[in-house]
């Protein structure tokens, strides 16, 4: 399996045999031979030209946030019956559900334990609010699929930056823990969050390249209330199409064409291109607000590219 230096680490317990480790990891590992963004690493080393901790710290705070990530793709996979990760058959198929989950709980664990390697009298209880943070944010998205329960936009953004922000701050707080920069980088993580999540909303839905990595409009056979789904519904009360479409969860190709077709009529792939508009210029105002970083314009750069 690749594991090349821009691939998360193969992690490891150090409190166990690396071999044993190497059996129970393996759904974990799995999912390592094909990389994926990287963007949680990518993010600590262009927050790091604030920060500037130091590399050894930073190196180990990059494995802990990839862990915690990368199992919960695991998880992930298994809570919405998903068919690919990454262009490949999700774990659990190849693996089955057992040791998948055992995995991505280990593996969680592992990253818990290299938080304490940090030697900091706080980065465990940071750690652990925002793990609770995530799961929350995880929990409040499958409550209201799984009873066809469409959120506000405004309980949207909450769960998102629950969600996908969390281990963006989760990485943040544990640099600034070894860092004299004690600026408060609440909002530009929360933007960045949403602006990941909504962008990769949009793309599940409206991008032919993204079909070849995952099934065609995967998040409408999840029944998945994303954000331009959310628009559409809440724009359209009295139109009930579309909730009954997620309702089915349906893998009728032709059906999410149609869907699809209600979005783009409906002006709610429009309302999320926008919206992503907004929160670009929204995170550069907060980088002029804390100064220059190349890496971060860099990085807000690549994301604007769909």
């Amino acid at each position: 399996m690749a594991n090349n230096e821009n691939s998360p680490k193969i992690p490891h317990s150090h409190t166990n045999d690396e071999n044993q480790d190497e059996k129970l990891l393996e759904p974990f590992n799995y999912i390592l031979q094909v990389p994926g963004k990287n963007v949680r690493a990518k993010l600590a080393h262009a927050f790091n030209l604030w920060l500037q901790i130091p590399e050894e710290k930073l190196s180990v705070i990059t494995d802990i946030v990839q862990i915690l990530h990368n199992s919960s793709l695991l998880i992930d996979d298994i809570q919405d019956n998903s068919i690919l990760r990454r262009g490949i058959p999700v774990a659990h198929s190849i693996y089955g559900i057992p040791s998948t989950i055992n995995a991505a709980n280990y593996a969680s664990f592992i990253a818990l334990e290299r938080v304490q390697m940090l030697e900091h009298p706080e980065a465990t209880s940071i750690a652990l609010e925002q793990i609770l943070e995530l799961y929350r944010g995880q929990g409040m998205e499958i409550y209201w699929r799984d009873n066809f329960t469409c959120p506000s936009e405004e309980d949207y953004r909450q769960m998102v930056i629950r969600k996908t922000g969390g281990l963006f701050m989760l990485a943040i707080r544990l640099m600034q823990l070894f860092s004299v920069n004690k600026d408060d980088f609440t909002r530009i993580t929360a933007i960045l969050g949403l602006y990941f999540q909504i962008r990769d909303d949009y793309i599940n839905l409206n991008s032919k390249d993204y079909m070849l990595h995952k099934s065609y409009c995967e998040d409408l056979t999840e029944g998945k209330f994303s954000f331009p789904i959310i628009h559409a519904i809440h724009t359209r009360p009295q139109d009930k199409q579309i909730i009954h479409i997620l309702k089915q969860r349906t893998k009728d190709t032709e059906v999410k064409k149609y869907c699809v077709s209600l979005l783009e009529k409906y002006g709610s792939f429009e309302y999320t291109r926008q919206t992503l508009k907004d929160l670009e210029a929204e995170a550069r105002e907060e980088l002029k607000r804390h100064g220059p970083n190349q890496f971060m314009d860099d990085f807000i750069n690549s994301l604007s590219k769909m």
